[in-house]
């Protein structure tokens, strides 16, 4: 049987979204044998499109074994975001992933399998916080790849601004026990269930099928949420949700969105990580609509 290897490089998040890829490419070509390459094998595990996973760095003999000599074997190692419908944001991340895979996009959403202990996890995480009396808001307002990655704790082109973050805080916590799902490096918020704990990507993503409601920014928890079709709130600042976002979303833009690039743009108009000279939002006006998400939950 021949042979399709997706190498797969990036944050977990581009992983979730991928398993939306290879579905498609599977229904097209349900006889080939789908190997991954990542570094996120909890994205993977259970995931029935897919052959075999090889955790990058962690592939001995891989050329031997997989591509040497064999017959039909095929290999995906392109970015996505490198891509001229990506750049010029043209088409969702996911519809350019098919494109390059030779696949048509048929509205395929990322999808996630959970083992018992995954969701038992998740679930005792949840329950912690839960008193009984008011219902569970999962809230995600800071994100990134950790404090190894980044130089400041807040993000201004990912994340939402602490002090909006605070406000949403308090207006919503007398009707929600909110678990603010964080890094311990992230700013502190008062009157929330601060979870910075380290634990596995999907019973992580498992919690947020034990709450009724979700804020997220753009992060892997809005990628998973969609995966498992649970409606959130998700709070976007320089990405858009016509590229990386679902439908399922309730999606809320900034206030300033006729954003030009600063003098360091190359293929993107801001550099992801944040750094401070390219921020281009002269007050907390110009970020969220702080009354359009708290509505957003209510409704």
């Amino acid at each position: 049987m021949a042979t399709t290897v997706f190498h797969i490089e990036g944050g977990i998040g581009k992983n979730v979204a991928a398993t939306a890829v290879v579905e498609t490419y599977k229904k097209k070509f349900p006889k080939r044998n789908i190997i991954v390459v990542s570094a996120w094998p909890d994205v993977w595990t259970r995931n029935t499109d897919i052959a075999r996973f090889y955790r990058i760095g962690n592939t001995p003999y891989f050329y031997q074994d997989v591509i040497k000599d064999k017959k039909g074997i095929e290999v995906f190692m392109q970015c996505p975001y490198k891509q001229t419908s990506h750049i010029t944001k043209k088409k969702h991340l996911i519809e350019t992933w098919c494109d390059m895979v030779g696949v048509e996009y048929k509205g395929a959403v990322p999808k996630l399998d959970f083992n018992i202990r995954e969701v038992e996890e998740g679930s005792a995480y949840v329950s912690q916080f839960n008193d009984g009396q008011k219902p569970m808001l999962l809230f995600q307002p800071f994100g990134g790849p950790g404090p190894e990655h980044q130089q400041h704790p807040y993000s201004w082109s990912r994340d939402m601004h602490p002090t909006q973050a605070q406000q949403i805080v308090d207006a919503l916590n007398d009707k929600f026990n909110i678990i603010h799902v964080c890094y311990e490096f992230h700013p502190q918020l008062n009157n929330v269930h601060r979870f910075d704990a380290m634990i596995g990507k999907k019973a992580l993503f498992s919690m947020l099928a034990h709450t009724n409601k979700r804020i997220l920014i753009d992060s892997s928890l809005q990628h998973a949420s969609a995966a498992l079709g649970l409606p959130a709130t998700v709070a976007w600042v320089i990405t858009h949700p016509d590229l990386f976002g679902y439908n399922i979303h309730n999606n809320i833009t900034t206030n300033k969105e006729d954003l030009k690039g600063t003098i360091d743009s190359y293929m993107h108009d801001y550099d992801f990580t944040g750094v401070i000279h390219e921020c281009p939002y002269g007050s907390l006006e110009d970020f969220h609509d702080v009354d359009a998400i708290v509505k957003s939950v209510l409704d």
